[in-house]
């Protein structure tokens, strides 16, 4: 546990490295998962997205078929996920499209967080980007009140705060130089 002062112990250090060391990754298209994994991930994304944002919106949509997704596992527990939209997919602005493949969708499962699941999907989302599309940088919709965690990971704003399903976002970059 944390101590009084607000330290972290090294039980609590150890016990959040082992945990960490649980989770799993893997990455699939949407023709590779089974009807019960697919509904796993969906169950996930509208707890997140469309219950506790409190933001009715098509969560599933025609960008799932043309993505990878990256699913983080404890076992046979989904503990976090994220999609990596193909390039020339991603569309937040009327008749504008990313040129880059853009992570999206990014979720802890409420029982993992502030573990540090979030940070190591995000690394390893990274990483199967640079593998997948070499040499293309990454651009992302983030919401805004998680700046600092994307720029933490190199990514860097570009324009103006904007509205997406009612939500504040900030289009982030992340290129081959600003690897953290």
């Amino acid at each position: 546990s944390i101590s009084s002062c607000g330290k972290l112990t090294s039980a609590f250090l150890a016990d959040t490295f082992r945990q960490m060391s649980a989770m799993h990754f893997h990455w699939a298209r949407l023709s590779d998962f089974s009807a019960a994994q697919w509904h796993q991930v969906i169950g996930a994304r509208e707890a997140v997205f469309v219950v506790e944002q409190n933001c009715p919106y098509q969560d599933a949509d025609d960008l799932d078929a043309c993505s990878w997704h990256l699913l983080g596992m404890n076992g046979t527990e989904l503990a976090a996920y994220l999609r990596v939209v193909d390039p020339g997919r991603k569309s937040v602005h009327p008749g504008q499209y990313y040129a880059e493949p853009s992570i999206g969708r990014v979720l802890t499962a409420k029982a993992y967080r502030g573990r540090g699941f979030g940070l190591a999907l995000m690394r390893e989302g990274i990483a199967g980007c640079d593998r997948l599309f070499p040499g293309q940088g990454i651009r992302i919709s983030a919401q805004s009140y998680l700046l600092a965690f994307y720029q933490s990971l190199g990514f860097e704003t570009i324009g103006d705060e904007y509205l997406e399903d009612g939500i504040a976002h900030f289009e982030m970059l992340h290129t081959i130089d600003s690897v953290p």
